[in-house]
């Protein structure tokens, strides 16, 4: 059992929790509760850390036999956790990488099956969410969780948005990090040319907006552009949208949450396509 905060292996968990420097140079990343390690499979796991008591359970411990772990005491857990009361069970996991070609409608697999919402089948059409230097975690993680739920087909932002593997994005994702395919991208504007020539039609919620967003197509192959909390979308950016959309708001409400912006729109085309679907 590891019983101390400085043992070597602590340490490093410690540092792959708080930097994103040393999670990209490492290429892994830290993941909490038992909730989300059920899902990793050995492949994807390092090494799990368990206390005594977790380990102690027969259902946890038939479990562990198929992955890499080590005990520690609580004293440790607490120490290498970023939740308040850890569950017990903690992971090192390794970094997935996609290609942006893997999220376009032309890419020789087309979607990834793992994106592909249930029962449907052939691949559905892109629906993309594409984010511009957002800084929130929790919105990120929302994002992603909700765009899950909404049938998305992958998440592609800019090196300025959020770390995907900081903890609270992770958690905030409920394991939908693995699930839905994502990339950072170096040069945005040569990305959004690349989807717009595979096909996908970009929509920005933005305030030149002369439609309300319920009022466009979007059953066929879309992208929506979302930017930053405080600034929203650059000019560059906003400029390779095709088409302005707008949320119509009541009272003195001027614009939405990041997050709750994203959700309404990804839930509109879920809506359409759902409609779409049924004839």
């Amino acid at each position: 059992m590891i019983g101390s905060t400085s043992n070597k292996q602590v340490k490093r968990v410690v540092n792959l929790r708080a930097k994103a420097k040393a999670r990209r140079e490492e290429n892994c990343y830290v993941a909490e509760g038992l909730r989300m390690c059920r899902e990793l499979s050995p492949d994807q796991v390092e090494m799990l850390y368990v206390t005594e008591d977790f380990g102690s359970v027969p259902g946890n411990r038939r479990w562990l036999a198929g992955f890499p772990h080590e005990t520690v005491s609580d004293v440790v857990m607490n120490y290498m956790a970023d939740t308040k009361t850890p569950q017990g069970v903690l992971a090192v996991v390794k970094q997935r990488h996609y290609r942006l070609e893997e999220l376009l409608p032309q890419a020789g697999k087309q979607i990834p099956k793992t994106s592909v919402p249930v029962g449907k089948n052939p691949p559905a059409p892109a629906c993309l969410m594409i984010l511009e230097t957002l800084q929130d975690p929790g919105n990120l993680g929302t994002i992603l969780r909700a765009g899950e739920g909404a049938g998305i087909t992958g998440l592609v932002m800019n090196r300025d948005t959020a770390d995907i593997y900081n903890p609270k994005v992770i958690r905030s994702t409920m394991g939908s990090i693995l699930r839905v395919p994502f990339v950072y991208v170096d040069d945005l504007s040569a990305a959004l040319a690349q989807i717009k020539s595979a096909g996908v039609r970009l929509f920005a919620a933005h305030l030149k907006g002369t439609n309300n967003y319920d009022q466009e197509d979007y059953t066929g192959n879309i992208g929506f552009l979302i930017g930053n909390e405080a600034a929203g979308l650059t000019e560059e950016t906003a400029a390779m949208a095709d088409c302005y959309i707008k949320i119509p708001m009541a009272g003195q409400v001027e614009s939405l949450n990041a997050a709750v912006a994203s959700s309404v729109l990804m839930f509109e085309a879920a809506r359409q396509r759902r409609n779409n679907s049924r004839g």
